[in-house]
C-alpha cells in the first residue's frame, strides 16, 4: 500500500518524472514551526530561538515512516506556538496546527486540517536535545510533536487512498496511551471534547471514523477530478458531504465537526460558486443542519455573489 501511495502522490503532484530520476529521498514533513512570544514578559529570546530551531529540526529531520518521499513530495504543514507563560523552564500556551495538500493538475493547495490545541504545556531547557522514542515516554514536548506528526501523516495518507493512514493513526494512539499516564494536561479521555484524546477519537471511534472516508472522497474523487471535470468532481464532493450528516447524527459534539468546518467551509463556498442551483441547495441543506451558527458563510453557498 505504501508503494501505491508513492506512485499516486507523484502523479497528483505532477512530479512523477522528476521523482523517478531523483537520486535522494528525504523526510516526510515540510513543517514550518513558529513561536510567538508577544504575551511573555522578560528576556528569553535565546531560549525561544533555540526552541523554534530544535522543534523544526525534530519535525523535519526525523524519518517518520518507511515510505520513500522525494523532496517535492514532502507534506506541507505549519505549526504556530503561542506562548502565554514561561517560568521555571515550564512553557504554556496554545498550538495552531495546519496541514495542506496539493490538488492534482493545479497550483491550488487545499487545507486538510486546521486545529488549535489550547492545552499546551511542556518543560524545556535551553540546549536540551529532543530525542524520539517510539517505545517510551521522553516528556510532553516530544510526545506532543510525535502525536501531531503521526496524526498529520495519517490524514494526508487518508486523502490519497481509502483509510490509507491507519498505521499512523495506530502510532498516534500509542502516543496518547503513553501520555495518559504521564499526568500532563490535554491527553485524558473524556476530560475535554477538544483535547488530543478527543481529536484522535474523531478519526478512530466507530461513530466518527467515517470522517476519514469523507476526507478521501472529498479530495481524491472530488477536488482532484475538478481540474478535468468540474461537474464530476463537485458532484463527488456533494455526495461525500452526506457522510458529514451521518457523523453529526451519531456524535453531534464531536471535535470532528469543527475540524472539518475550520478546514473546509470557506473552500466549499468557492467549490459551489458555479454550481447549478439544485446542487448548491443540497450542499447548503447538509451544511446548515450541521453548522447552524455559520449561516452567514453558508448563505454564500446558496446564493453566490
Amino acid at each position: 500500500m505504501g508503494r501505491v501511495n508513492d506512485i499516486l502522490r507523484r502523479i497528483l503532484t505532477g512530479s512523477f518524472i522528476a521523482a523517478a530520476v531523483a537520486s535522494a529521498y528525504s523526510q516526510e514533513l515540510d513543517c514550518r514551526f513558529d513561536v510567538n512570544t508577544s504575551s511573555v514578559e522578560g528576556t528569553y529570546r535565546s531560549i525561544f530561538e533555540d526552541l523554534q530551531r530544535d522543534i523544526s529540526a525534530y519535525l523535519n529531520e526525523t524519518k517518520w515512516t518507511d515510505t520513500n518521499f522525494s523532496p517535492v513530495e514532502r507534506i506541507d504543514c505549519r505549526m504556530l506556538l503561542n506562548v502565554t507563560d514561561y517560568s521555571g523552564g515550564r512553557i504554556k500556551g496554545d498550538l495552531q496546527v495546519q496541514l495542506s495538500r496539493p490538488v492534482y493538475n493545479s497550483t491550488y493547495t487545499s487545507m486538510l486540517f486546521n486545529f488549535k490545541d489550547e492545552k499546551i504545556e511542556f518543560d524545556y531547557k535551553e540546549g536540551e536535545r529532543l530525542v524520539r522514542n517510539d517505545n517510551g515516554w521522553n516528556g510532553n514536548l516530544t510526545g506532543l510533536l510525535d502525536f501531531y506528526a503521526y496524526l498529520l501523516l495519517a490524514i494526508d495518507f487518508d486523502s490519497f487512498s481509502p483509510r490509507g493512514g491507519q498505521q499512523w493513526l495506530d502510532r498516534a494512539s500509542a502516543v496518547v496511551s503513553m501520555a495518559q499516564s504521564s499526568g500532563e494536561p490535554g491527553w485524558r479521555a473524556f476530560e475535554d471534547n477538544r483535547n488530543r484524546s478527543a481529536v484522535l477519537g474523531a478519526f478512530t471511534e466507530p461513530s466518527t471514523a467515517p470522517i476519514r472516508d469523507l476526507i478521501y472522497a472529498y479530495h481524491r474523487k472530488g477536488l482532484d477530478e475538478m481540474s478535468t471535470s468540474p461537474d464530476k468532481g463537485r458532484h463527488a464532493i456533494t455526495e461525500a458531504l452526506a457522510t458529514l450528516s451521518g457523523v453529526y447524527s451519531a456524535a453531534p459534539m464531536s471535535v470532528a465537526l469543527p475540524i472539518f468546518r475550520d478546514a473546509k467551509l470557506d473552500e466549499l463556498v468557492n467549490v459551489y460558486s458555479k454550481a447549478p442551483e439544485d446542487e448548491r441547495q443540497r450542499a447548503y441543506e447538509i451544511l446548515s443542519a450541521v453548522y447552524p451558527a455559520d449561516e452567514d458563510r453558508l448563505e454564500r453557498i446558496r446564493q453566490p455573489e
